[in-house]
């Protein structure tokens, strides 16, 4: 089953419900901001317009690839065997975090949807201390300091459609199909670390620099390696070394990311997982009339799960000691009922 009608121009149905308010911005408004659109998105070689991707909606789509009532969408990729091959991966047995919490931090760049908090509870009304270690956790789970992974419900077409034609059912209790608790309880599938800043010889990109299908393919020349079936490609922008050398920005205005012409690209080498460190487009996208066709377009028609605000920091530099960038990828999904995403509480094990 793939999509009848165009996906864009227009989030309308998932604005109207909230999921994507705040997160997507038109070109004029980007225009207007303290970020502009970065000049080579714009030439006639590599402009992409919303006409494109209604093309491409329904050309790269999986809808019906896993059958009619499918909800994991790429993620099928990752499968036993491939799971097996990942576990060869592991020679040195060094095990590194991919996630970022918010707890403790603030800036401008946290704080957008909501409280993030860890507090005791049963304090004494005397002392005010806690007479048992018992605490509470609060989570604003797409905070823009907390790595996560977006359910498959998260963004929506025109229609009011999620992935393989789902209508994207929101209510009190969250998504009702699509959600996060719908995509399985975890995977095991081989991890690659694209790091850019790496390959560029800088230790970041700047704010609103797109990367091409050519840079990635750069990547592979340069690691050794070719991104394929099943994987989970992390896409380093150098986010956490901006931030920590010189604080936080409005990232989710202005970051490095992917440009909408990687899309194709995205679908022939069947990636099963997507994570960057900031939002994976870049911002502002270069596409007129849409914040974030990644997003969108991974989403809704590639069914491909995507991680935001990955920490690739640790796995950086361990894939550089090395000089190894492939490695065993562990994704746990907690299972939140109508859930619009999970904490990215992923592991790189080489």
């Amino acid at each position: 089953m793939k999509p009848t009608t165009p996906l864009l121009p227009a989030l309308a149905s998932a604005l109207a419900a909230g999921i994507l308010a705040g997160t997507t911005l038109d070109l004029a408004a980007q225009e207007g901001g303290p970020f502009v659109v970065h000049p080579s998105t714009q030439t006639t070689e590599r402009l992409i317009t919303l006409e494109t991707l209604d093309r491409w909606a329904e050309e790269l789509s999986n809808w019906g690839r896993w059958g009619p009532t499918d909800q994991r969408g790429t993620l099928n990729l990752i499968t036993p065997e491939k799971t097996r091959q990942a576990a060869g991966l592991v020679r040195e047995g060094v095990t590194v975090t991919l996630q970022h919490t918010p707890f403790g931090k603030s800036g401008s760049d946290t704080g957008t949807f909501g409280e993030n908090y860890h507090r005791m509870i049963r304090l004494d009304p005397v002392t005010g201390l806690p007479p048992s270690a018992l605490d509470r956790i609060g989570l604003s789970i797409h905070d823009g300091l907390n790595s996560h992974l977006d359910a498959l419900c998260h963004y929506a077409d025109r229609e009011g459609r999620v992935y393989n034609g789902y209508p994207q059912n929101l209510n009190a209790a969250g998504c009702h199909d699509l959600a996060i608790d719908r995509m399985g309880p975890a995977y095991i599938t081989r991890g690659v670390l694209v790091d850019m800043p790496l390959l560029k010889g800088v230790d970041w990109l700047e704010p609103s620099t797109p990367i091409y299908i050519e840079d990635l393919e750069e990547w592979e020349r340069f690691a050794g390696i070719e991104i394929g079936r099943g994987d989970a490609l992390l896409i380093r922008t150098g986010r956490w070394a901006k931030r920590a050398a010189e604080g936080p920005w409005a990232y989710g205005q202005g970051g490095a990311g992917l440009h909408a012409s990687v899309l194709p690209w995205l679908r022939e080498r069947d990636v099963a997982v997507l994570a960057g460190d900031a939002v994976n487009d870049v911002q502002p996208s270069g596409v007129d009339g849409i914040g974030r066709p990644i997003h969108t377009l991974t989403q809704v028609n590639l069914g491909l799960p995507i991680a935001d605000n990955a920490y690739l920091e640790d796995v950086a530099r361990e894939a550089q000691r090395l000089g190894r960038w492939e490695f065993m990828f562990n994704l746990h999904i907690m299972s939140i009922q109508g859930g619009t995403a999970t904490p990215f509480n992923a592991n790189a094990t080489f």
